[in-house]
């Protein structure tokens, strides 16, 4: 059965494919069947990074269970040079599953809605660009509402 997925992407090193907007673009293009894809967005870090970070949400559909899902998107940061670091250090590409169409999900590394998604207008902003009415199955808000009441910044 096909299911729909939010996907969240970050960076804020350049890569081989370019700046960071670049190396979204490339990664955005490798995800596979990419129904909605957001404005890429600049954001300033969260933690230690000194470096802005370039931000979109693309929404894909797939067969993939989540733990699949999530198996390939740590394959395809791979493939793009991330390599593992510091917490919320700098990256050259962060994917994220922030929602799926199946509701809640939790397992182990694996929890959907993202638990710090609805803080993060980072995230709630290319978002709600691409899926304003998608309720988040935790408050039943939708992602328009919760970009409403998330503190600018």
């Amino acid at each position: 059965m096909t299911t729909s997925f939010a996907i969240a992407l970050g960076s804020n090193r350049r890569t081989r494919h370019g700046s960071p907007q670049a190396t979204l673009r490339a990664a955005i293009a490798r995800l596979g069947r990419v129904v909605a894809v957001s404005e890429i967005i600049g954001s300033a870090p969260v933690g230690p990074s000194a470096r802005r970070f370039a931000n979109a949400v693309a929404i894909i559909e797939s067969v993939e269970a989540p733990p699949d899902l999530l198996a390939r998107l740590k394959r395809l940061e791979r493939a793009f040079e991330r390599r593992p670091g510091r917490r919320w250090g700098a990256r050259s590409l962060d994917c994220d599953i922030v929602l799926w169409s199946g509701g809640a999900w939790c397992g182990p590394g694996l929890t959907i809605p993202h638990p710090f998604f609805r803080e993060r207008r980072f995230v709630l902003d290319p978002l709600a660009q691409v899926a304003p009415d998608w309720r988040d199955p935790v408050s039943g808000h939708t992602v328009r509402q919760l970009r409403a009441r998330a503190k600018r910044g």
